[in-house]
């Protein structure tokens, strides 16, 4: 089911039934669908029209969740910046998609405000959780707007989210999915977690930009409630499942270290939680297991990206760590396909190859992206003959149809959960006066996995310490 027709429901089913909290603040269904057509409705006053590009800047807040149901609502392609990227991506992306409107948090304004007159199509600036005098208040724009439905009516093939993904130059790409593609992602999330009620609570403990959003739909579909993290912190996360009896999240293997090596984690009441997902990074067999004795057999792993996502599941039932060598080594898989998708794995020359034997996953599912935004070579190199992505990621498929990833294709370095391109840290440090050469290359991590280690060369004559260039 589409966002806008979850949130028109769920108004009309339950209107008073709790919705999104994040701290002290609450919206109802009611509210929420309310608050969401004034945004539509603000937006298009402001002369933004259906099918435009909208950006959002924002660390995870309870406007977070109005503004992706707003946006469908009011049939905007929703483009979600991210907050842990350099303000010079940010503008690259806002100029990549060209946005016709902005809205950003007012702790991530002042970066971008000096660049924004450079970004041509860009005609609207709305700033919330503060005022600026360069932009329009985004607060004050929705209270004079109408609270009306705008009616919207989106066809399947519309473009509906933009991405971003790394390319091989360092550059992001924009994933582009339209309405259908992007309803399967919902659609095929929850076929993979347990079944929803107006009872469960989603603890969006990761950012809801990233990857934090899947598990929403199955949630807001059933009349549930979202919980949002404003920043995570372990101790904050037991507190909110003991308190907030949440019942589902998603956190990346870093998040997990730190809940389970909490001194509070063990007297903690956590038996409320019935599904933790967790994915985008490597997870140590150590840490599997802290987890598996801290909250018991509730541990999915999800396996996609940004072009198709979810791919594969590994569920609670695989999550072995003292079983027969062949269980606990599916502990190393990514699962298996999800319900409606197929995987398989290609040779150089295109071949599918057999179990065991290590080649680049392909992956078909209703959830994969339309394309690349306005790059059709890019597409055409990413998307085979038979719908099929590329993923870029290197694996290889056993004889039970397990997929094992084993490396990437492109040198991208994954930590906590984030893509992490190592050309734009290189630009970064080149741009020291003392730095003569410069390469950045992923290195293993307890804590996050993997994490950037740049190798400079200084000029002669020029000193540099490491703090200075970490800065």
């Amino acid at each position: 089911m589409e966002l806008s027709t979850i949130i028109r429901n769920g108004s009309r089913e339950h209107p008073d039934n709790l919705a999104v909290r994040c701290g002290d603040q609450t919206l109802t269904y009611g509210q929420l669908h309310e608050r969401s057509c004034r945004l539509a409705n603000t937006l298009r006053g402001l002369g933004v029209e259906p099918g435009e590009r909208v950006a959002t800047l924002a660390g995870n807040c309870l406007q977070s969740i109005e503004q992706m149901s707003g946006l469908a609502l009011g049939g905007y392609v929703r483009s979600s910046l991210y907050t842990h990227s350099a303000t010079e991506s940010n503008l690259y992306l806002l100029d990549l998609v060209e946005a016709s409107a902005l809205i950003v948090q007012r702790e991530h304004y002042d970066a971008l405000a000096p660049h924004l007159d450079g970004i041509a199509t860009l005609r609207q600036v709305l700033v919330f959780d503060g005022e600026a005098e360069t932009a329009s208040d985004y607060e004050g724009a929705l209270a004079q707007a109408p609270t009306k439905d705008p009616q919207v009516q989106l066809a399947a093939d519309d473009p509906y989210i933009i991405r971003f993904s790394a390319g091989t130059t360092g550059k992001p790409k924009g994933i582009m999915h339209t309405v259908s593609r992007w309803t399967s992602v919902g659609e095929e999330m929850t076929l993979v977690m347990p079944p929803q009620s107006a009872s469960d609570r989603y603890l969006a403990a990761g950012p809801l930009a990233h990857a934090a959003m899947l598990p929403m739909w199955a949630t807001l579909t059933a009349g549930g409630s979202i919980v949002v993290m404003s920043a995570f912190d372990p101790e904050r996360f037991l507190s909110l499942v003991t308190h907030e009896q949440c019942t589902t999240t998603l956190l990346v293997p870093t998040m997990i270290q730190m809940i389970v090596n909490h001194p509070k984690a063990a007297e903690s009441d956590l038996s409320s939680l019935r599904a933790v997902f967790y994915g985008a990074a490597p997870i140590s067999e150590h840490t599997l297991a802290e987890a598996r004795a801290l909250w018991g057999d509730i541990l999915y792993q999800i396996y996609g990206q940004s072009e198709a996502v979810p791919l594969t599941v590994l569920p609670p039932a695989d999550h072995i760590v003292d079983g027969t060598p062949e269980q606990r080594g599916r502990l190393r898989s990514a699962g298996r396909p999800t319900p409606n998708c197929e995987i398989r794995i290609l040779g150089p020359n295109g071949a599918e190859l057999p179990p065991g034997q290590v080649g680049e996953i392909a992956a078909k599912s209703p959830a994969a992206m339309a394309g690349i935004w306005r790059d059709p070579q890019a597409t055409a190199e990413r998307i085979l003959a038979d719908g099929s992505v590329l993923t870029r990621d290197m694996g290889y498929l056993d004889q039970d149809g397990y997929l094992f990833l084993a490396d990437r294709k492109e040198d991208m370095i994954i930590s906590g959960g984030f893509n992490i391109w190592p050309a734009e840290l290189e630009n970064a440090l080149a741009s020291h006066p003392a730095v003569a050469e410069v390469t950045v290359v992923g290195v293993a991590h307890d804590k996050w996995g993997e994490t950037p280690k740049a190798v400079v060369v200084l000029r002669d004559g020029y000193d540099a310490d490491e703090q200075a260039l970490i800065d």
